[in-house]
């Protein structure tokens, strides 16, 4: 092994790649899509906008992911994930940059579809990542670690924001699009610094988690030579991930704005149990991640969506405060969750030549998913004047997510 790659020998370069990785996703959906929800409610006011704008910027969001997942396998065989991360990440930095400069819905919508497209094109490579640099039974974990760097996103601008926003009366939320920009510029620069494309690049092999290397776990392993894997399969993993990304981002969307403009909330209070959403969102992707390695991924995927049920149901019955501590745990807890168990769920079934296109495949259906649940939410909660409708649409969403789960057979037996 190459000398200056000695450290590796104690801590596998993987998990520098993992590091890298937590810093991205940090940058490209942390602050690129999840500190939107602690932005809306002074933009809305400054900017005059109506629930349905609101929920039309997120779109516009995820449509940008969306255009951006279609072509992510092509880019990524052709100029490498490591370039193609740094290049997207440079783009949300910029974009965001431009959304602190808008002075209208059109242009801060156009401004953030170009802020999802660098979160797309950031996040679905270096997810595709972990099947290259992790065996089987390491891939839950290591896609676990990676996918807290959102929490530690709304963790941040939790506290952050509302700081910010008040330094100027009116429109402090340009100075927290400015300082986010900012700082994902910096990241942008250090994940070229650290991430590599491959471990043969740095003459290594796969992290396994034992010294020898055998892989130590091949229940849910597969032979590429084998044909066992169908497009109705393909197809039913991306109708899983549909729901979890029409759900999901309802929350994350309108939360805070539920809480301010619904329950009287104010923005600092509200801060914060978007902060303790960020936080209990950290033990998220590694827990089930984990759980996923050593249970199953179908075991996983059912206990999350369970749990994601029951924090949407919570918040939709507009039970007293006490319950909102309980839907903000829920939520937080397993927000992370699924994208970790489906990145690896995904090498189990394909192998780490084939996860890039895949993942990016059933990535698409997820975005198309996130496309529709802030757009539906939020015209629902302008005819109905509340959001409660909305989330128990997420509530029925996640329900059909869990039988969808309880039906997916694992990598070996698909067919």
């Amino acid at each position: 092994m190459p000398q200056r790659f000695a450290l590796t020998r104690s801590v596998h370069y993987g998990w520098y790649v993992v590091a890298a990785g937590t810093l991205c996703v940090f940058a490209g959906l942390g602050f690129g899509r999840f500190a939107l929800g602690m932005l809306l409610p002074a933009m809305g006011a400054s900017l005059k906008l109506t629930y349905s704008q609101m929920g039309l910027i997120s779109t516009s969001n995820f449509v940008g992911y969306l255009l951006a997942v279609l072509v992510c396998g092509y880019l990524s065989s052709r100029i490498g994930s490591r370039l193609l991360i740094f290049l997207a990440l440079l783009l949300v930095a910029v974009s965001m940059l431009l959304v602190s400069r808008a002075h209208s819905f059109m242009s801060v919508a156009f401004f953030y579809t170009l802020t999802g497209m660098g979160s797309g094109a950031s996040n679905v490579p270096m997810m595709a990542l972990v099947a290259s640099w992790f065996s089987t039974g390491q891939r839950g974990k290591a896609a676990g670690f990676i996918v807290i760097g959102s929490g530690f996103a709304i963790l941040l601008s939790g506290k952050l924001i509302p700081y910010l926003n008040q330094l100027r009366e009116f429109d402090g939320w340009r100075i927290s699009w400015l300082v986010l920009g900012i700082i994902v510029l910096i990241i942008s620069f250090i994940c070229f610094l650290v991430i590599r494309d491959s471990p043969g690049e740095l003459g290594l092999k796969p992290f396994t988690g034992m010294k020898s290397s055998r892989q130590v776990d091949d229940r849910f392993s597969f032979d590429d030579g084998q044909k066992s894997v169908t497009r109705k399969d393909i197809y039913h993993l991306g109708a899983i991930y549909f729901l979890f990304g029409c759900t999901y981002v309802i929350y994350a969307t309108f939360i805070v704005t539920a809480l301010v403009q619904e329950r009287g909330f104010s923005e600092m209070i509200a801060g914060n149990f978007w902060s303790w959403v960020g936080f209990l969102s950290l033990f998220s992707g590694p827990v089930f991640g984990t759980l996923s390695d050593k249970l199953g991924r179908k075991t996983g995927l059912v206990m999350v969506f369970s749990i994601q049920m029951c924090a949407y149901l919570l918040v939709a019955l507009s039970l007293p405060g006490v319950f909102l501590y309980l839907s903000i745990g829920c939520y937080g807890i397993v927000a992370w969750a699924i994208p970790s168990i489906m990145a690896a769920l995904v090498g189990d079934y394909v192998g780490p030549q084939k996860t890039a296109r895949v993942f990016g495949f059933i990535t698409f259906i997820f975005a198309i998913g996130q496309i529709a649940g802030p757009a539906v939410a939020g015209f629902l909660a302008e005819k109905s004047g509340s959001f409660s409708s909305s989330f128990f649409m997420a509530t029925m969403f996640a329900g059909l997510a869990v039988f969808l789960s309880i039906l997916l057979k694992k990598p070996a037996q698909a067919s």
